[in-house]
C-alpha cells in the first residue's frame, strides 16, 4: 500500500525484512510481495515528484489507452517492473480487465478487444521486468456505477452477456499465460442465482474461471475489507468463503486482527470438514510455482545489497519515458485550441480544488504565463446563484481561462459553475476547458461547446502535459478511448 512506500530503497529495506522473517519461520520459499500499481492514479509505488526517492510516475490505464500504442504501454510496464523488482517487489495487482461501459470505470477503454490488446501489453511488460501480472477485477468490474468499496455492486447480465464483453480481455490473458487473476466483488445474479460477491462465489470462481475458461493460475481475491463484503459477511467469514469458492488466496490488507482472524476461521473449517484440506494442497503448489516462477528458486535469490547505482540509471531513463508517453496521451475532445497569452491581463486557472496536483498543475502554467490560481466552488441556490466576488472582478481583466473538472459528469455543480462563468466572462477571453479525469465531464452539457482537452489523470506529469498542449508547445496526440 501507499502507506508503506517512501523511496525505493526504503521498501528494499522493508521487504528484505519481511523475507528473512520468513526465512527464520521456516518457509521453504520466499515471499511473494504484492503491490497494488496499475500507474495512473493508482501508483502505490510510484512519485508524483522527482526527489522523494520513489518510484517514477507513468500514465494509467485510460492514458496509456489514449497513446493509441500497445508497445508504450508494454515499455512503461517494464520500467516499472524493473524498478520495483530492485525494491523486491515482484507481484504488481495490474493490468485492470475491466472493460469500461459506464463512466465511472477508469480502464483502457469501451472496447472489450481494445482492453484486451492493452491489457495483454502490461501483462507482457511486468513479465519482461520479472514481475507477476495480476488481471482484475474478474468477471468484470466495468458495467457498473457503485464501487465496491463501498457497497455491492449488482449486475444484472446473463453470462452470455459477459462472454460478449466483459470477458473477452480475461479469456486473450487465460490464453497467454497470466500467472494471477483477481476476482472482484460484484453480484451476478443472473449467473449465479443470488447476490452472493464473484470473490465468494464458486460458480464464478471454480465454475467460470477454472472449469469453463480452464484457468490454472493462482487466483486471488480483491481485498476483503471493501464494503461489499466485510458489511455482509465480515473479512474473516469471507476469506472462508472465498477459498471455499476455489481462491488460492484471500487478500485482507489493511487489519491485523482480521488477517489473524481469517486464519482462525479457516483452522476450523477445515477440522469441520466445511474447507476441504485437498483444496487448499492444491492452492498451496500454485502458490509454490508462482514464487518459484517470481519470488526465487532458494533464499540467496531475495537477499542482496540495494543496487543504488542501477536505480539512478534507471530513473533518468524512466523520466524520459514517462515524460514522452504523457506527452503521447493528452487528447482533445473538442478543438481546435484557442490561443492564451497574457497580453492584457492575467491567466486564471480554475481547479474544483486545491489539491497538491492542481497546485503544481497551476505552478506548470505559471512557468509559462503571468497567472493566478483561483478555487471554484458550488455555486448557492442551487447552481443558480452569482459568482464570488473575486471570481467576477478577476474574469474582467483575464487573458484567458483554463477550467479545470475533475469528473464533472458526476458532480454537475462544475457544469453549473461553468455554465455561470461564461455567462459573465468577456465575450473574446479565451478559454479552455481541462478534464483532469474522465473524458466525459461536459458530455451532457450539449449547450456548453468550448473547446475541450483531456488528461485522463490528475497526476502533475499528465497534467504538466497539458500545459505544453494549452500553450502550444506539443501537439495534442491523444486519441480518446471511450465513446462519448
Amino acid at each position: 500500500m501507499r502507506r508503506n512506500v517512501q523511496s525505493v530503497k526504503q521498501v528494499h529495506r522493508l521487504v528484505q525484512s519481511l523475507q528473512q522473517l520468513a526465512k527464520e519461520a521456516g518457509h521453504l520459499h520466499p515471499l511473494m510481495i504484492g503491490i497494488d500499481q496499475e500507474n495512473g492514479l493508482v501508483s502505490a509505488f510510484s512519485s508524483s515528484t522527482a526527489s522523494d526517492g520513489a518510484g517514477t510516475q507513468f500514465p494509467g490505464a485510460m492514458a496509456l489507452a489514449a497513446t493509441g500504442s500497445p508497445e508504450i504501454a508494454e515499455e512503461c510496464s517494464t520500467a516499472t517492473a524493473r524498478e520495483m523488482r530492485l525494491a523486491g517487489i515482484n507481484w504488481a495487482y495490474s493490468p485492470v480487465a475491466d472493460v469500461n461501459s459506464t463512466p465511472k470505470t477508469q480502464s483502457f477503454g469501451d472496447d472489450p478487444d481494445e482492453v484486451a490488446k492493452f491489457a495483454s501489453a502490461v501483462s507482457r511488460g511486468l513479465m519482461r521486468g520479472e514481475v507477476a501480472p495480476c488481471a482484475k477485477h474478474f468477471p468484470g468490474h466495468g458495467d457498473t456505477h457503485v464501487d465496491s468499496h463501498l457497497a455491492l455492486p449488482v449486475i444484472n447480465k446473463t453470462e452470455d452477456e459477459l462472454v460478449e464483453t466483459e470477458l473477452v480481455p480475461f479469456h486473450t490473458l487465460v490464453k497467454s499465460g497470466i500467472p494471477t487473476i483477481m476476482t472482484g466483488h460484484m453480484a451476478l445474479p443472473l449467473v449465479t442465482g443470488d447476490n452472493t460477491p464473484c470473490s465468494l462465489s464458486r460458480t464464478i470462481t471454480t465454475g467460470l474461471l477454472r472449469e469453463k475458461m480452464g484457468y490454472d493460475g493462482v487466483i486471488v481475491t480483491d481485498c476483503l475489507e471493501m464494503n461489499a463484503v466485510a458489511i455482509p459477511y465480515t473479512p474473516q467469514t469471507g476469506a472462508v468463503m472465498a477459498l471455499k469458492a476455489g481462491a488460492d488466496i484471500a487478500m485482507i490488507c489493511h487489519t491485523m486482527e482480521m488477517q489473524r482472524g481469517a486464519i482462525e476461521e479457516t483452522y476450523v473449517a477445515v477440522e469441520n470438514g466445511s474447507l476441504s484440506l485437498e483444496s487448499l494442497r492444491q492452492s498451496g503448489q500454485r502458490i509454490a510455482a508462482l514464487k518459484l516462477a517470481y519470488a526465487g528458486a532458494s533464499w540467496a535469490d531475495v537477499f542482496g545489497p540495494f543496487q543504488e547505482e542501477v536505480l539512478v540509471d534507471l530513473l533518468i531513463q524512466n523520466a524520459h519515458l514517462s515524460t514522452e508517453s504523457y506527452a503521447t496521451s493528452t487528447a482533445l475532445i473538442r478543438g481546435p485550441l484557442p490561443v492564451i497569452r497574457e497580453d492584457d491581463g492575467m491567466v486564471l486557472v480554475m481547479s474544483p480544488a486545491m489539491e497538491s496536483y492542481y497546485l503544481a498543475f497551476a505552478q506548470s502554467v505559471a512557468r509559462r504565463v503571468n497567472s493566478r490560481h483561483l478555487l471554484y466552488t458550488p455555486l448557492p441556490a442551487h447552481g443558480q446563484g452569482q459568482l464570488h466576488d473575486e471570481i467576477s472582478g478577476a474574469l474582467r481583466t483575464a487573458s484567458g481561462i483554463i477550467f479545470v473538472t475533475r469528473n464533472a459528469d458526476r458532480s454537475g455543480w462544475q457544469v453549473d459553475y461553468l455554465r455561470r462563468l461564461l455567462q459573465e466572462k468577456r465575450g473574446t477571453t479565451p478559454i479552455i476547458i481541462l478534464a483532469s479525469c474522465g473524458p466525459y465531464d461536459v458530455v451532457g452539457a450539449p449547450d456548453i461547446q468550448e473547446p475541450c482537452l483531456a488528461s485522463f489523470e490528475y497526476t502533475p506529469a499528465a497534467l504538466e502535459a497539458a500545459a505544453a498542449v494549452i500553450f502550444g508547445e506539443r501537439e495534442a496526440k491523444g486519441q480518446v478511448p471511450v465513446s462519448l
